[in-house]
């Protein structure tokens, strides 16, 4: 019953970080060897396969990864792995499969470090092998779990992890018929595996609710919460769903969870509430009633108290709270100069195109009137922006100026 509720819970908040084309990128080195990932998804997985390695990101200590370890790294700030702290970097990663040497430049990227499908190196035969995959994030669900994720997570070897780590090690390096299907598939179970272990740490701060499953009844209540957004609860409703009386499962609840059923109940319910509220065709009336709303009006003041924005700003937004750069001139270095400044902006590539964007959910910068940001370098860029803002705000492509704001 444990292992049900807690993957209940797991796989809503991962109903939008499942792998479907996951980039996956097998480094073979000899030390001393440093790879630098310059333009990081909102989420990657790592695995240290043979040797050991460190994780080292500006503004963080140096994160040790040990062999058949598994690391999570969160958000878009590059990020470096290597085999020493202060190891400098030798090859670069931009992206999607574009690699270079720091001494050639991105002019040399191409096949000159390719050693076999989706192997990168200088030598096949290197003692260090290193495999990294990334997530992209969609949604506000799966946002709730990355919240709760530290920048930098490692989950030392376990021996569930072995025969996952054993089969991806056979199968990165094969091309043959279903062979990404295959790769995305153990990419979702050693993420499963690597938060169920993370999360199962008493140092840790789990997602909300994410403990209180231990619990029979709370855990059953969560559970039909999760599974059943759109029901008429009530604290008393709940209660008796659980077989305890309003007065003692709300004191209960309150006291596992951090906040009473009925504040739980809305929050969850305006998350589910963002995506769908993005989908073709979505309504606010409609998304209401899926959410446990009669009418569209008692829904839009409540997402409007939980989020701080009426449900309308979403609708049709496909999370286009920021326009398309196109590829304007500098609008790509751009983004990833606002990015490393603010720490708020997230590259979208889900379409043609490429756009710089912000969390819904998140507060982010606004750069003041117009001011050009792909002619600036991130240290100045970080002196222009003020105290951050409520959404929504955007990053616009003007052709005339490069990428701005507004």
């Amino acid at each position: 019953m444990w292992d049900r509720l807690i993957m209940d819970v797991l796989e809503d908040y991962l109903a939008g970080v499942r792998a479907h084309g996951a980039v996956f990128c097998q480094s073979v080195a000899e030390p001393p060897w440093a790879v630098r990932f310059s333009d990081p998804a909102p989420l990657a997985l790592g695995a240290m396969l043979r040797g050991e390695s460190w994780i080292v990101r500006a503004g963080l200590a140096p994160v040790p990864v040990r062999e058949r370890g598994v690391v999570l790294v969160r958000g878009l700030r590059p990020f470096t792995v290597a085999d020493r702290p202060d190891t400098e970097p030798q090859v670069m990663i931009d992206g999607a499969e574009n690699c270079w040497t720091t001494t050639g430049g991105p002019a040399t990227a191409g096949d000159n470090l390719v050693l076999g499908p989706r192997t990168y190196g200088f030598r096949s035969d290197g003692s260090d092998l290193f495999v990294t995959a990334e997530y992209p994030l969609r949604g506000d669900v799966s946002e709730r779990l990355l919240k709760a994720l530290p920048e930098v997570a490692v989950i030392p070897s376990e021996p569930e992890f072995a025969p996952l780590l054993d089969l991806l090690g056979v199968e990165i390096g094969r091309e043959e018929p279903g062979q990404q299907v295959i790769l995305d598939r153990l990419l979702d179970l050693l993420l499963v595996r690597a938060l169920r272990s993370w999360f199962a740490r008493s140092d840790v701060e789990a997602p909300p609710g994410y403990r209180a499953l231990a619990d029979p009844r709370i855990g059953q209540a969560l559970r039909l919460m999760h599974a059943h957004p759109y029901r008429q609860w009530t604290v008393a409703a709940l209660g008796a769903e659980v077989g305890m009386s309003r007065a003692v499962f709300a004191r209960r609840f309150t006291a596992l969870v951090g906040q009473p059923p009925m504040a739980y109940l809305t929050e969850w319910r305006m998350t589910i509430a963002a995506d769908l509220l993005r989908a073709p065709g979505a309504t606010v009336a409609a998304v209401a009633r899926r959410v446990g709303y009669a009418d569209g009006f008692a829904f839009s003041n409540a997402f409007k108290r939980v989020r701080g924005m009426p449900p309308s700003n979403l609708v049709h937004s496909h999370g286009s709270d920021l326009a398309d750069w196109q590829g304007h001139g500098c609008g790509q270095a751009a983004c990833q100069a606002c990015g490393a400044a603010g720490d708020q902006f997230l590259p979208y590539t889900g379409r043609p195109g490429a756009r710089c964007a912000t969390s819904a959910s998140s507060p982010g910068p606004t750069l003041p009137g117009r001011a050009t940001c792909c002619a600036a370098s991130p240290a100045a860029l970080a002196a222009t922006i003020p105290p951050t803002t409520a959404p929504p705000w955007a990053v616009v492509a003007d052709p005339a100026q490069g990428l701005t704001t507004r």
